[in-house]
């Protein structure tokens, strides 16, 4: 079985649907499992959903009106027919979402996240499926929920892979295109969680390795992995081929194209993996294998914006000792403070950090009872695998450097613009 995944820009619109489709014409669709993403910026407008609910805003019913509009405009672009199941599926999906914003009881935000923000996914396959359908190529919907199963870590949840394995392995021997949702598992109470944004490509290497899939194909708007991201660096280059363990380094360092967490399971499996473009679908793309000769022969930037340059240091000059190390850390990790760069010397630490959850000041207000605490906002990180000394220089020109640290093959940089 292959594994394909389609994201929210594949299919932001009735255009997009139809491409989708018609990918599947040109590279056939004879035992593959569709993952498909929330249609465009949904997720963006459930979270907006999400912050009304929590602010009891006026707005609610309004933000949640705006989602049913843009999907049911993309519904009218693609069946002729109001009266085609499909139109009254999203209906009840959409019921659903409604009667939980009613009924909920909870006050934990990170769980009724998870519960609102999935139908962005339960939505789009199920128009996709049916579309699918609708043109001739038969498909099967199946709920992610009831194949992979996590624990309750609402928003980030881990994988419970034996209880996985045995709920996939069921559908090993079906024929079926199967078209099934990315981003979204469920707990063993069956409520609903999700693996972290991005978390699509994650999906579909859970499903290749579980089914010992032929290959994974990330179906993007790009050619494929490049050596930096278009938006921020001209004359990027695509690297045709390379190896699990340099993908794992991007991805780890933050590049956009490969979800840190998809790389593990089909590493671990020798499951190739294809990053392809879906305008140009017969195009090679990249592709992620084993083999140590498949090392970039070029600089590889990363950059990654928003970041908190954190340092703190002693208040009375002693060392930063390991057990000051440990306690700092548990508090990141409390915090849900990913951490992107660590230096240390002496009587300082500093650590380049993402603020995620929005934890941070938080953190701050705790590490300032032991600890002398200065802090710069808004900074960007870049990163450079493969180095050489005109790559530094052109991350480096016109900014304020706050931070540099650098090993054999990366160079990281923390920057102030």
């Amino acid at each position: 079985m292959r594994i394909f995944k389609f994201g929210g820009a594949s299919v932001k619109d009735a255009a997009g649907v139809k491409n989708v489709f018609d990918v599947l014409q040109k590279v056939g669709y004879e035992e593959v499992l569709l993952v498909i993403s929330a249609m465009g910026k949904t997720t963006n407008a459930l979270e907006v959903v999400i912050k009304n609910y929590f602010d009891k805003s006026p707005q609610l019913n309004a933000s949640v009106q705006e989602i049913k509009k843009y999907h049911n405009e993309i519904l009218l672009d693609l069946f002729e027919n109001e009266e085609h199941e499909v139109f009254l599926d999203v209906r009840d999906h959409f019921a659903d979402l409604e009667y939980f914003l009613r009924s909920n009881k909870s006050p934990n935000y990170n769980f009724v996240y998870d519960q609102i923000v999935s139908y962005g996914e339960i939505i789009s396959t199920t128009i996709v499926s049916h579309y699918m359908s609708y043109k001739g190529i038969q498909t099967e919907w199946i709920d992610v929920r009831n194949y992979i199963k996590t624990d309750n870590t609402y928003r980030d949840a881990n994988v419970n892979w034996e209880t996985t394995q045995k709920a996939i392995s069921k559908i090993a021997k079906k024929k079926s295109l199967f078209v099934t949702q990315g981003f979204v598992g469920a707990d063993e109470n069956g409520f609903t969680t999700t693996l972290g944004r991005e978390g699509s490509d994650y999906t579909a290497a859970i499903f290749a390795y579980c089914l010992n899939a032929e290959s994974v194909t990330i179906w993007k708007d790009v050619p494929g992995v490049m050596n930096a991201d278009p938006r921020y660096f001209e004359n990027a280059t695509l690297l045709h081929q390379i190896s699990y363990r340099e993908a794992i380094e991007l991805a780890f360092y933050g590049a956009s194209v490969i979800h840190p967490k998809t790389l593990q399971p089909l590493q671990r499996k020798e499951i190739p993996l294809f990053v392809k473009s879906f305008i140009n679908p017969l195009l090679p793309g990249t592709s992620v294998s084993k083999g140590k000769d498949l090392e970039p022969k070029l600089p590889c930037f990363i950059v990654k914006k928003d970041q908190l340059l954190l340092s703190l240091s002693s208040i009375d000059f002693s060392f930063i000792m390991e057990e000051n190390i440990s306690e700092i850390f548990a508090l990141l990790h409390q915090y849900k403070i990913k951490v992107s760069l660590i230096q240390n010397s002496a009587i300082s630490f500093s650590v380049c950090v993402e603020d995620k959850f929005g934890n941070f000041k938080e953190l701050v207000k705790v590490l300032s009872k032991k600890f002398k605490v200065s802090y710069n906002e808004n900074v960007s990180l870049y990163t450079i695998r493969h180095f050489d000394d005109n790559a530094m220089k052109m991350v480096e020109k016109n900014k304020t450097v706050l931070l540099r640290q650098m090993s054999r093959e990366t160079l990281q940089v923390v920057t102030k613009e």
